[in-house]
């Protein structure tokens, strides 16, 4: 068994330090592999002095080449090309105009399989019990590769799903929303024997909440019903709202309890299944790692202080995404603080940095490959 897979077959998801030393001989693999087979990477890690054998502990992971997820969205860069056995070609949301592309391998998907089954089980999201789905996203189509499709799809498995209504149908070239149809599909699940789970954006849960509240509908979905959420608000940000005001809404309108509202936070660029706790914070699962840097020198930083996140994680190697800075601002706390019970620390999201500087963070990326200011 490789290092990867020892990684991700490790028993408790989130015992960080019964992992580290699987996870730095992972990663030092990992960055091996990129140097060998992706002369770009090759060219950045040459450039920042940096070297595989540099890691010898947890502390060590920040010396990884730090690489923004701009980049990626302007630069196709792989370290396997198309004809070895890729397994799949996913790409990012897009809704900056511009977009990933990451290529998973077969190695990653199968140390997936674990990896979601612990924590599935782990955050009691996986029943025998069928239900009927509801997907506030994006109906599957061959023309759209986005990771948040796949993912929300893959949602609908934690339990055998009877049926799925999509609130996005795929219709002349582009996605049109339908929430008048997802209303009247979900009065016919309320009244069906199984659970209803629903899956999707919060902006979308929101708004077809709304529209149920302006047309007097209430229901009371059948008890195990759950509510997945994943993914942000991103360009309905403007109208984005609390957490408990969106809870109490899905308390009032579909009859779902707080402790049934579950949360997800993760990247195409870095598929790590993070799950919110009962208290809805995100604890870092032992397959990945959070270092939070300084906006303007991006040198780590201690906990509790606010800058970038930095995701480092050693699953793909199709794609030399190890280590990928978001447009994310926020903060670590230590896992005691929450009170859950998850001994790991906690990662909150503040909000998105401007692209001004998550720009200057790419376009230092693509100086060190000679790319020039252009990216």
């Amino acid at each position: 068994m490789g290092s990867r897979q020892r990684l991700f077959w490790c028993s408790d998801p989130y015992d960080l330090p019964a992992s580290d030393g699987r996870f730095v001989r992972a990663a030092a693999d990992n960055c091996a592999f990129h140097i060998r087979r992706c002369p770009e990477y090759a060219a950045i890690a040459r450039r920042l002095g940096f070297s595989p054998d540099q890691l010898k502990t947890v502390e060590d992971l920040a010396k990884i080449p730090p690489i923004p997820t701009l980049f990626f969205k302007r630069h196709a860069v792989f370290s396997m090309p198309d004809r070895w056995p890729v397994a799949m070609r996913v790409t990012s949301s897009g809704t900056s105009g511009k977009f990933s592309q990451i290529n998973f391998d077969w190695g990653c998907v199968l140390a997936e399989v674990p990896m979601i089954l612990r924590l599935g089980w782990r955050h009691r999201l996986i029943s025998p019990v069928p239900a009927n789905c509801v997907v506030l996203g994006y109906k599957p189509d061959k023309h759209n590769r986005t990771g948040v499709t796949r993912t929300m799809f893959g949602l609908t498995f934690f339990s055998p799903p009877l049926r799925r209504t999509y609130a996005l149908h795929y219709k002349n070239g582009t996605y049109v929303p339908d929430l008048d149809r997802v209303i009247r599909d979900l009065e016919g699940y309320a009244s069906s024997p199984f659970p209803t789970r629903i899956i999707g954006f919060p902006s979308y849960l929101w708004f077809g909440l709304k529209r149920m509240e302006e047309l007097g509908i209430r229901l009371k979905l059948r008890p195990g019903s759950r509510i997945l959420l994943a993914g942000g608000w991103k360009q309905h940000y403007a109208q984005e709202v609390e957490k408990p005001r969106l809870y109490a809404l899905v308390r009032t309108v579909l009859g779902v309890e707080e402790d049934h509202i579950h949360e997800f936070f993760g990247a195409v660029e870095h598929p790590i299944f993070f799950n919110a706790c009962p208290r809805h914070r995100f604890h870092i699962p032992a397959y990945s790692r959070v270092v939070i840097r300084d906006v303007e020198t991006l040198e780590p930083l201690p906990m509790g202080k606010a800058g970038l996140v930095n995701l480092i994680s050693p699953l793909i190697k199709a794609t030399p995404v190890t280590s990928v800075i978001t447009d994310d601002l926020g903060y670590l706390e230590p896992g005691e603080a929450c009170g859950c019970g998850i001994p790991s620390p906690t990662l909150t999201i503040l909000g998105r940095v401007g692209l001004s500087d998550i720009t200057t963070c790419a376009a230092g990326a693509a100086q060190l490959l000679g790319k020039g200011e252009g990216l």
